[in-house]
């Protein structure tokens, strides 16, 4: 089974063993034909604690870790 990968930017890195990464996801708009932006963000699990704000990421799908956590990165 393929495993969802993901690209994203490290927006915080506060939390113990955990990183927020938002990721962009551009679409063209059926109707007016623009490009529209939107963003989410995930809870990443950082055993190491290696990751800073600013980094670029590739998650990708694992188990659960926690409520929120379902990627690694």
């Amino acid at each position: 089974m393929v495993k969802l990968q993901r690209l994203g930017i490290v927006i915080s890195n506060k939390m113990q063993k955990s990183v927020v990464v938002a990721v962009e996801y551009r679409y063209k708009h059926q109707f007016y034909s623009k490009i529209i932006v939107r963003t989410k963000r995930y809870l990443a699990h950082d055993a190491d604690n290696t990751c800073n704000i600013g980094d670029q990421v590739l998650l990708q799908e694992s188990r659960p870790l926690s409520k929120k956590k379902t990627l690694g990165s």
